[in-house]
């Protein structure tokens, strides 16, 4: 058995005095319960991706390895999230529907096919963006599409499992399920999974 968990406390790393990022994100976590199965259910495959040139998009300027703390640096207000918007949906919207296209075709899965999307919860059109690429042609509408944003905000790390706990009493076994996340860096992936047991 594997647990795994995604937490983040954003409110720590955002400028209040920034009204294009401290409207979008929240404070949030969520774990799942991994453990073998021998029939047929769970993670069926997996595509991860990243593009280092993509951090100047999206980034905290000092406080990591790269750019250690100093006196300067949070006198200069550098411990913050920095994002360029209009950059980080552009790459957010090609990336996420690529990949889940990607992880689609490999296993000849078409939206019929696809019971639930259960996106990263960074943004209510790229979340609708990713939905339509798929196929699902009434996008974050569709009853195939996990939204909790307007619940919890961006939980960045939280944001998958969270809606996993959201919408676990209308899962049931054997549902086709794709994950699917962009983040800073750019890293960003999907994962097909079958669901493993009836919800409660």
């Amino acid at each position: 058995m594997l647990v795994i968990v995604g937490a983040d406390k954003m409110s720590s790393i955002i400028d209040y005095t920034d009204r294009t990022t401290c409207v979008i994100f929240g404070d949030g976590a969520g774990a799942v319960l991994l453990e073998p199965s021998e029939d047929g259910t769970g993670i069926q495959d997996a595509v991860l991706q990243s593009d280092g040139s993509g951090w100047v998009h999206l980034h905290q300027k000092a406080g990591g390895s790269r750019r250690p703390p100093t006196i300067e640096t949070v006198q200069n207000r550098e411990h913050f999230v920095y994002q360029e918007g209009r950059q980080v949906f552009k790459h957010a919207v090609e990336n996420m529907g690529a990949v889940v296209m990607d992880v689609m075709e490999r296993n000849q899965l078409t939206a019929d096919d696809i019971h639930w999307l259960n996106p990263h919860q960074a943004n209510r059109r790229i979340v609708d963006a990713t939905a339509k690429r798929m196929g699902l042609a009434e996008g974050v509408d569709s009853d195939k599409v996990m939204m909790t944003i307007h619940k919890y905000g961006n939980t960045t790390n939280g944001t998958i499992p969270l809606n996993l706990w959201h919408y676990e009493s209308q899962l049931r076994k054997g549902d086709n399920t794709i994950l699917t996340a962009f983040g800073g860096g750019f890293t960003w992936g999907a994962i097909y999974l079958k669901w493993a047991y009836d919800g409660k």
